[in-house]
């Protein structure tokens, strides 16, 4: 578990929400990673999922701690190229591109259960 990871939304959904204690424990034992990113294109996300469903200062609190604990990664013009690439060649959503593009930019784990990763031969994904 040496090797960077970036995680994707999917993780933070299951840490906020996860009622297994199996899955959580998965979990903690996943954040001791030493080198840890997050695209902010999951902030992004993470923020509008939580503002929909719990409101404003709940998703603010979420991200605050993603960003305590996580790297962000901003999406700069080689990103942007990087993901736009992927996209067009596995005809994916743009977040999950984006965020497979930090992972390949990283030379990075994905940490994902999400389908539209797995067919992206560039990056190497794994799960809780």
């Amino acid at each position: 578990m040496n090797k960077a990871a970036v995680y994707d939304t999917r993780f933070f959904t299951e840490l906020y929400r996860s009622n297994d204690d199996e899955r959580r424990r998965k979990i903690r034992a996943e954040m001791i990673r030493k080198e840890k990113y997050v695209s902010s294109v999951v902030i992004h996300e993470l923020y509008h999922t939580s503002i929909a469903a719990e409101g404003r200062e709940t998703a603010k609190n979420k991200v605050a701690y993603v960003k305590e604990g996580f790297e962000i990664i901003p999406v700069d013009t080689q990103l942007a190229e990087i993901s736009a690439e992927l996209r067009h060649k596995y005809r994916i959503p743009m977040c999950d591109s984006m965020i497979a593009a930090t992972a390949l930019m990283l030379k990075a784990v994905c940490i994902t259960d999400d389908p539209h990763f797995k067919q992206i031969k560039e990056i190497q994904t794994t799960w809780i």
